[in-house]
């Protein structure tokens, strides 16, 4: 994708699974990645890491409002403004209502919807006072529209970030600026939402398309959507997890083999 060349692009949670994908997949297209993580001790080796020249990196504390305006004066300051913001930061803590710490509920409402907002908006005035217009890409989930146990609140701050996402995009439509969501698959190693090999042994298995998420599902996905291709799209969520958002495979087990056979003879 050569029109990604020399453009300036943000992502947050860089350090983690999908941030990592996302930022080596716009580095090799050329692009000037910003990397944000809050662990500053992985920025670095991170940043190092990366193809191509031109790349930053800043450690933001994403619930402090004051570090994400760092971040974005950070990013005017090396660039002057930037054309592309992927709010990629998340937590997936798991645990029943009826146990959940009032603090645990605060955490993930703070990283999962308040702090995709303050960077949306941060980078939202940048652009539209430098007049570049831009494309602004939040990572969703498929739980927006599919209730689990043990993940109740996760699964209510992404259903908000939907909502959010939308608004955002009616509002920043006159600056130019699309905003829309990329829903990634299952994609277990996480060390900021560690999880069980039982659990991702079972979640992987009810995937129809019968694998987790890859290194390139979700930075397609992305890259499709602050593309020029994608120039008539803003609002629009994008599910790219082989299916899991749409049902369970396991519920209805199937014998391939059978079918096909049964096909064959007609």
């Amino acid at each position: 994708m050569s029109e990604f060349k020399e453009k300036r692009v943000v992502v947050t949670g860089a350090c983690g699974v999908f941030g990592r994908w996302i930022t080596t997949a716009f580095a090799e297209a050329g692009a000037r990645v910003c990397l944000s993580d809050n662990r500053a001790d992985k920025l670095a080796p991170a940043l190092a890491a990366l193809p191509g020249q031109g790349h930053i990196s800043h450690a933001t504390e994403l619930t402090d409002a004051a570090s994400v305006d760092a971040l974005v004066d950070h990013v005017a300051d090396a660039w002057e403004s930037v054309d592309i913001v992927v709010n990629n930061a998340g937590v997936y803590p798991m645990g029943h209502l009826i146990d959940l710490p009032v603090e645990e509920w605060d955490r993930i409402w703070a990283v999962n919807l308040r702090a995709p907002f303050l960077v949306a908006r941060g980078f939202a005035r940048l652009m539209a006072v430098r007049g570049n217009g831009g494309s602004i890409v939040n990572i969703g989930s498929g739980a927006a529209r599919n209730m689990r146990a043990t993940t109740v609140h996760y699964c209510a701050s992404k259903t908000a970030l939907e909502r959010v996402t939308k608004g955002m995009a009616l509002e920043f439509a006159p600056f130019g600026i699309r905003v829309n969501i990329v829903e990634p698959g299952f994609a277990p190693g996480s060390e900021v939402s560690p999880l069980t090999d039982e659990h991702v042994k079972r979640v992987t298995s009810n995937i129809p398309l019968g694998r987790a998420s890859g290194p390139r599902d979700a930075p397609t996905a992305i890259m499709f959507l602050a593309s020029a291709d994608a120039e008539f799209v803003t609002g629009a969520v994008l599910s790219v997890d082989g299916g899991n958002s749409i049902g369970a495979a396991a519920d209805y087990p199937v014998d391939i083999a059978e079918r096909l056979d049964r096909w064959k003879k007609g």
